[in-house]
């Protein structure tokens, strides 16, 4: 037993001032930090090419294998030791003897810890228990770690800690790197699906002169030699109508937003959105495409599209719900009155009675809204789309033809949050121009939240921008629901923290 071993779990100063005892004595004796060892397998192919191999099979065939990864436990006996090896693929075991390193080599290995770097080399072998395991004729340092692991029993079980140290959470809790890696396979299935169906993949600034593409409080710095403001991205929206407007009739962007709002399970300040617009479509179109690609990612990613989420079980295999705003306000509220759904003052009571906001410059669109937001929006489990967003909280949309007060948009929501929102794109110059200014006495009147005029986006308007459809994902929200997560924190590596106390 070494040293560390002998004193308290919990003692990490003693921990590390034993460690660094030992680092000083590598540097003395040369190269403390080697980078000459080159691994040539993983513990995923041995375990897969080999996992049904018996001992006999085994023993007769001398193929040398070559790992690398860090020591996640270690036991000895005598002159026999037995470590668990991790790398990023998965564990296997290292059969350590005295008689194959030779006792000075043996000795040294015997002083290295607990979630130091090595290398190994061997051939595979049973032990008496069964376990595959790698007979290790030659083993190096790669690195000396300092600080120590969490205890193997607790683990690091604090969420507040594995999201701050998430370098830690992904050593000891080997399972999450999964939704990580269902991240990756979700991200490269997007891009793969937009580009099989003739989608140009583009980049758009993230530093912007004015913010603009949604409503919502943007991060504000500045540009020393322009010594100008400018802001971070908010969306990429109406730089990737002007790219319409140039001739890249289909266009997609995945990209970071940043929206300066406070911090909860479903919202970070910066997150991951893929924006696409398709010209001579309309938001019907990009309600089929949405359905289409929400579902090939989870059969893709998952297997299949039957998973659970929450407790619950979901069939993206079958049909998702289409319903309207007021629709959907009806159906979660037998007493409201759809013949008085344009009736200001009815709303704005109803709105009151359910705890929403009804404040005076608020019109019916806003206000049903509100009493949508408050009483619908949370019970959308299943796969539903919600359309015909009223013109007053819509400033992007295209007015539909039957009826001008409501838009041709949808918003997609699934687990009870907004994974999608949507709709065919207002291609009206002076439509725009109006709604631009609307936004911007809204603003004048203390809605920090509300669009900017965009004068160069009303002359790309002016050269003509065809009949499109545009659509944005969240990519964060989507993932969470791939993955079973219950907040956005788990499916972001670094999530935005608090300060440390």
């Amino acid at each position: 037993m070494t040293e560390e071993q002998k004193q308290p779990p919990q003692d990490e100063n003693y921990v590390m001032a034993a460690r660094r005892e030992k680092l000083d004595k590598l540097r003395a004796a040369g190269n403390a930090y080697p980078n000459d060892f080159r691994r040539d397998t993983m513990a995923e192919f041995l375990h897969g090419s080999y996992g049904e191999r018996d001992a006999a099979s085994l023993e007769a065939d001398a193929t040398e294998f070559r790992v690398a990864g860090r020591l996640m436990a270690k036991r000895g006996q005598g002159k026999v030791s037995f470590v668990e090896l991790q790398d990023q693929s998965g564990r296997i075991q290292l059969f350590v003897q005295q008689n194959a390193l030779g006792e000075d080599a043996y000795n040294d290995f015997k002083t290295w810890d607990v979630g130091d770097i090595v290398g190994a080399a061997g051939t595979l072998m049973r032990t008496k228990a069964g376990e595959l395991s790698l007979r290790v004729s030659r083993i190096q340092l790669l690195n000396k770690t300092l600080r120590p692991l969490p205890d193997k029993w607790a683990g690091l079980t604090d969420t507040e800690i594995r999201y701050r140290q998430r370098y830690v959470d992904l050593i000891v809790n080997p399972e999450v790197r999964k939704a990580f890696e269902k991240r990756g396979q979700t991200v490269r299935f997007i891009r793969n699906f937009l580009d099989s169906l003739g989608f140009q993949e583009v980049e758009t600034p993230m530093l912007q002169p004015i913010p603009g593409g949604a409503t919502a409080r943007p991060f504000i710095t500045h540009h020393n030699a322009l010594d100008r403001e400018l802001y971070l991205r908010i969306a990429p929206e109406l730089y990737l109508k002007r790219l319409v407007v140039g001739g890249f009739e289909k266009v997609y962007e995945i990209n970071r937003n940043f929206r300066n709002e406070g911090l909860s399970t479903r919202h970070n300040p910066e997150f991951t959105m893929l924006e696409f617009y398709q010209a001579y479509a309309d938001y019907r179109d990009a309600m089929d495409l949405v359905e289409t690609l929400v579902r090939d990612a989870a059969i893709t990613v998952n297997g299949g599209g039957k998973l659970s989420y929450g407790g619950r079980d979901y069939d993206l295999e079958r049909p998702f719900n289409r319903w309207t705003m007021k629709e959907a306000v009806a159906r979660n509220n037998p007493d409201f009155d759809t013949a008085r759904a344009d009736d200001r003052e009815y709303l704005a009571a109803f709105c009151r009675k359910v705890g929403g906001d009804a404040k005076k410059d608020y019109g019916a669109g806003k206000l049903l809204t509100e009493i949508f937001e408050q009483t619908v929006e949370a019970t959308l489990l299943d796969p539903t789309f919600i359309t015909e967003y009223p013109t007053e909280v819509s400033p992007l949309a295209r007015r539909s033809d039957a009826n001008p007060d409501v838009t041709d948009r949808f918003e997609f929501f699934m687990g009870g949050r907004e994974v999608a929102n949507g709709f065919s794109e207002l291609n009206d110059p002076d439509d725009q121009a109006g709604r631009f200014k609307a936004q911007v006495l809204a603003k004048d009147a203390g809605d920090d939240e509300a669009m900017v005029f965009d004068a160069d986006y009303i002359r790309a308007l002016e050269y003509g921008l065809p009949p499109t459809a545009g659509v944005g994902i969240g990519i964060d929200r989507l993932v969470m629901f791939l993955t079973d997560s219950a907040s956005i924190r788990d499916v972001l590596l670094f999530p935005q923290m608090r300060p440390e106390a």
